[in-house]
């Protein structure tokens, strides 16, 4: 019961940071290209988290039969997912960002029939043709340019990857603290995000990045949407069982949206509650299903 209540916290936490992470995503893109972004908010986050490790004491040996793993999750959900969110942000809305992405736990019931062998009963299906249909909605809305159909595509696939990756966490051996399987993890990102950065980094606005907005929402999401949000949402998963903690990710779009709304003065349409509506629902019958 504690570790259910602990895990419930830690990824409700970590969903209600990335809701707020759209809204400063679609601000600071503005001035740096999400490529770039990305690299720098891991950058940011490295630093946080070795000084964690530090300051924690933490053991950094990994076993190399375990690297393959962590290397994965790297790839996956730090590089591919990340920056698919962000070009897709940058494309559309922090509201379409975070209501499409949060049909990742409806994808994370397939990958964790896959690769965990969880059971997938009927309604666990049908959550996931709802949430595929609520996302379809969004994207083909006819209120919808080209630009954010395009986003909404970039935001799928980063639903996907991020699914597939937080299934892939439960693979991890508990025995690893998060704080040292998320470095890695981060640090893979970092490596494999450097040689096509590096030459582009010239090219920025170095005058652009002093404002206090823009590197206010750079320590926003390297150190508590980055560090701490991928630490509390590993840990959570630690906890709960995939399709489970799964669920918490509905916590984004409640607080992206309505952030969405009051900062950056964003519309809300029908189609749009009327796709919220059909992953809302998908989402609530994986939650009945699982109690």
């Amino acid at each position: 019961m504690k570790n259910t209540l602990v895990g419930s916290i830690c990824l409700a936490l970590a969903a209600s940071i990335w809701g707020g992470m759209y809204v400063v995503v679609k601000i600071v893109v503005s001035v740096i290209p999400p490529l770039e972004l990305v690299w720098i908010r891991y950058a940011v986050a490295i630093v946080a988290l070795i000084i964690i490790g530090l300051f924690t004491r933490q053991n950094w040996r990994i076993h190399k039969r375990d690297f393959l793993i962590i290397i994965a999750i790297g790839i996956i959900g730090n590089t591919i997912s990340i920056v698919t969110q962000e070009m897709g942000t940058m494309l559309s809305t922090a509201q379409m960002g975070a209501i499409i992405t949060s049909s990742t736990p409806a994808f994370m019931v397939i990958f964790a029939r896959l690769l965990l062998k969880e059971r997938v009963t009927f309604k666990k299906g049908l959550s996931i043709c709802l949430a595929t249909m609520g996302v379809l909605l969004i994207v083909g809305a006819g209120h919808v340019n080209l630009s954010m159909k395009l986003g909404g595509i970039w935001l799928l696939i980063a639903a996907l990857t991020w699914a597939f990756m937080s299934v892939l966490v439960k693979r991890v051996p508990s025995e690893y603290s998060q704080i040292v399987v998320t470095t890695y993890s981060i640090l893979v990102a970092l490596m494999m995000l450097t040689p096509f950065v590096l030459p582009r980094l010239h090219a920025m606005n170095g005058s652009q990045l002093t404002h206090p907005t823009i590197w206010g929402g750079l320590l926003y999401l390297g150190i508590v949407s980055t560090a701490g949000g991928f630490l509390l949402w590993n840990r959570g998963l630690q906890l709960l069982n995939a399709s489970s903690g799964g669920l918490f990710f509905f916590f984004q779009p409640v607080v992206g949206t309505f952030l969405g709304w009051l900062i950056l003065g964003e519309n809300i349409g029908v189609t749009f509650w009327l796709g919220s509506g059909f992953i809302l629902i998908g989402v609530l019958l994986v939650i009945k299903e699982e109690k």
